[in-house]
């Protein structure tokens, strides 16, 4: 046994009281082992596995009983360079959001180094050939291309996902004895999850590393998991074998996770027509790379490349790709939210290319954007009301003595208490940001939507209330959808038609379910085959 952690109890202390994060969680990791640890926000699994390695505030954090031995040293009381040492060469965590732990002021190959050029133990220190030569050698094994081009870029210049990938590495290059991945694949496109799973897996077996694996998604775990111990509300429900946990689960809330997890076809009727609402033609988004020259072949990044279109009234086309794919420049071209190099886009036969924005005002109120991060697209300085207020008031969609009247409408529309609307966004948890969002695209009353990745950084329970949420608003308002997202599970769950794009242009299209039974490219038949299964068995089968 690696870890042992007994009676971990942990509370914060805030103005508003004392909020009990952790209540008495006992649990023990084997080497070679992968424990899941599996629960909605707010259940406490991350702050577990953060005051193993003293990462929690304190204050506001305060560890109030529990040991946790590593072998046979008790982290929640080691020294600060005792911990340091832990952290060095014996125990790597994977974090969630890799924009706020990779530090923009330095290069990526720099941050996968530095844990070998600074090492406390100074018998491990590398020189810098070394460390560059390793830091490379793990770039190219977690699927960064052109790793020796991109060694010196920095952390903006890499999609989401390409970051995650980053995160990973330096992780990794210490060559830990116990990992720690909290949502590692959150953010990732299905065949780099794939991959992420199938690289941790392969590094257990090679060097006998114990994995912690924190997830809010039971179908990500079923294929790497020896054991799962579900958590809610700081307390354990439910800690067993994975085949147990998945077949034989006895906690009702354990259940209700296996049933937020999207499978099967649109169960709501196709509402779509004949009649386009948007046509995309020959569009081509390029950006131009000021470290080439002009007269360089590559001077331009092609993210869109000759891409056609057409989005009918009343349907939702989802679109589909990995990261870097080019799907949500599309989708910003279309709203002219990203630079057109050429190619038309036209709304009921209007063309929006060589608008002025005075011109294109008329078409803001009609055409909105859902974004991925809630947190990053809502203004922290203004309450719910002012969010939802200024699109009604900016558009003059109804007189100011009517505003609260609307606001509290949108609130209902989306499943949000009227008494919050005087609330700022950190006030809210994720999912709910996500329906302030949804709420301030719908304010204006669009006929069209582009829903980019609304779901795929929420639990799995939220992420279904959302996706019934965005169906159940289609047919209320009448709205046409573009829903852009890396995960087909979820496509499939709404979309009437995809579209899955690569490398900056469309590889295949067509009816949901006639794409998911019988897909004729490459590149689509291998994202199908990335998607995880909730079923340990079918995974591991699979694997085989």
């Amino acid at each position: 046994m690696i870890l042992d952690v007994k009676n971990l109890s942990i509370n914060f202390h805030t103005r508003n009281g004392i909020v009990e994060a952790v209540k008495n969680v006992s649990f023990s990791v084997n080497k070679g082992e992968t424990l899941a640890i599996v629960g909605e926000s707010g259940s406490g699994k991350s702050v577990t596995c953060y005051s193993l390695l003293d990462l929690l505030p304190k204050p506001p954090a305060k560890v109030e009983s529990g040991e946790a031995l590593f072998e046979g040293s008790d982290l929640l009381k080691c020294s600060a360079k005792d911990m340091r040492s832990h952290r060095c060469d014996d125990i790597a965590i994977i974090f969630q959001d890799p924009m706020t732990s990779l530090n923009p002021f330095l290069t990526i190959g720099d941050q996968i180094m530095e844990p070998l050029l600074k090492n406390p133990n100074k018998e491990k220190i590398h020189s810098i050939k070394e460390a560059r030569s390793k830091a490379l050698s793990l770039l190219k094994e977690v699927g960064i291309k052109n790793a020796s081009e991109r060694f010196n870029s920095y952390p903006h210049e890499f999609s989401g996902g390409m970051r995650q990938r980053v995160m990973i590495a330096m992780a990794l290059i210490t060559e830990p004895k116990l990992l720690i991945c909290d949502e590692p694949t959150t953010a990732l496109d299905v065949t780099i999850q794939s991959q992420i799973l199938k690289l941790i897996k392969k590094l257990q077996e090679n060097r006998d590393v114990a994995v912690i694996f924190i997830s809010h998604d039971l179908g990500v775990v079923a294929g790497i998991a020896d054991h799962v111990m579900v958590m809610c509300e700081g307390v354990i429900k439910e800690k067993d074998k994975t085949d147990e946990i998945f077949y034989r689960s006895k906690d009702e809330y354990t259940k209700k996770l296996l049933a937020a997890i999207p499978e099967g076809a649109k169960k709501r009727p196709n509402r779509s027509n004949e009649n386009a609402l948007i046509e995309v033609t020959n569009l081509k988004t390029f950006f131009k790379d000021h470290k080439k020259k002009k007269t360089d072949q590559n001077y331009f990044t092609k993210a869109v490349n000759d891409v056609s279109l057409e989005v009918f009234e009343g349907e939702i086309l989802g679109l589909v790709g990995e990261s870097g794919s080019g799907k949500s420049t599309l989708g910003r071209s279309m709203l002219r939210l990203a630079p057109i190099f050429s190619g038309s886009v036209k709304y009921l036969g209007n063309e929006l290319g060589c608008l002025t924005n005075r011109e294109l005002l008329p078409y803001r109120r009609k055409m909105q954007m859902i974004f991925q991060d809630p947190y990053a697209s809502l203004n922290p300085r203004m309450t719910v009301y002012e969010t939802l207020s200024e699109p009604l008031l900016y558009h003059e969609i109804v007189p100011k003595s009517w505003v609260l009247e609307f606001v509290n409408q949108l609130m209902s529309d989306v499943g949000l208490a009227k008494s919050s609307i005087y609330k700022y966004p950190h006030e809210f948890s994720g999912g709910q940001r996500q329906r302030i969002a949804i709420g301030r695209a719908i304010a204006t009353k669009p006929e069209f939507i582009i829903a980019d990745e609304p779901v795929s950084a929420l639990d799995v329970t939220i992420q279904s209330q959302i996706l019934d949420l965005i169906l159940e608003l289609v047919e209320r308002h009448n709205l046409t959808m573009l829903f852009i997202s890396h995960d087909l599970s979820v496509v499939r769950y709404i979309s009437d038609r995809i579209i899955v794009m690569n490398n900056g242009v469309i590889v295949e299209n067509g009816n949901t379910e006639s794409v998911w039974d019988s897909p004729k490219h490459k590149y689509t038949q291998d994202l199908l085959s990335a998607i995880p299964l909730p079923d340990p068995i079918k995974e591991r089968q699979r694997a085989i």
